[in-house]
């Protein structure tokens, strides 16, 4: 599993043990959801602060 951490469009480096811990994290989550087929392929997650 590959995973990319992309803050305000600059890549950040991650290690083998976060690239697992968010990458198991993840891909648990978004499969126990309804319509997600387990031989997906991507996954995109796109999270922005509030700015109030």
């Amino acid at each position: 599993m590959k995973v990319r951490v992309v803050v305000d469009g600059k890549e950040i480096p991650i290690n083998e043990f976060v690239n697992q811990i968010l990458g198991g994290t993840i891909s648990g989550a978004v499969m126990s959801l309804k319509g997600v087929d387990k031989d997906w392929g991507t996954i995109e997650i796109k999270v922005e602060r509030d700015r109030d």
